[in-house]
């Protein structure tokens, strides 16, 4: 026995296509909605709103009902905080330190630029003298050869 045919859809009944698979690719400078610089990044929107709270750098425009618009600048901000918090693996408190050192404040960039080239942040290792240098390689050594043992262990 054959199956009755289904009654014909509405006009309001057929699903409508995603606005988004269809738009066309915003240019270099464009500013971009929470959603777009969530997509783009790969995280929900309310990872943005939080890092907007951890980050003061961070600060889109918001307009009527709040709703947010990324400049360039501040996506490429964002950009940045996620590459160093799900590739580098830093902490969301390394993340702000290491914005602190190389980010200009606030005051800072209220004040006119000057010619001179500011001076090199050391890194971690010029830092460190000798003896502490091969103290911190012993206990690295340890450590590898702990996880060897416990790997073989299993």
């Amino acid at each position: 026995m054959a199956e009755p045919p289904e009654p014909p859809r509405s006009a309001a009944a057929q699903p409508l296509p995603r606005a988004a698979a269809k738009a066309a690719p915003k240019a270099v400078g464009a500013f971009r909605t929470i959603g777009e610089l969530a997509i783009e990044l790969g995280v929900a929107p309310h990872v943005l709103r939080y890092w907007e709270t951890r980050f003061p750098q961070l600060k889109p425009l918001q307009r009527a009902g709040n709703r947010r618009y990324y400049r360039p600048e501040d996506a490429a901000l964002a950009r940045r905080i996620h590459e160093l918090l799900s590739v580098h693996g830093y902490t969301v408190k390394g993340v702000q330190a290491l914005l602190a050192r190389t980010d200009p404040s606030p005051s800072d960039a209220a004040s006119p630029a000057t010619d001179q080239p500011s001076a090199p942040t050391p890194t971690p290792t010029s830092t460190l003298d000798d003896n502490h240098r091969a103290a911190m390689i012993a206990i690295r050594n340890a450590l590898a050869e702990a996880l060897v043992e416990d790997s073989n262990e299993t």
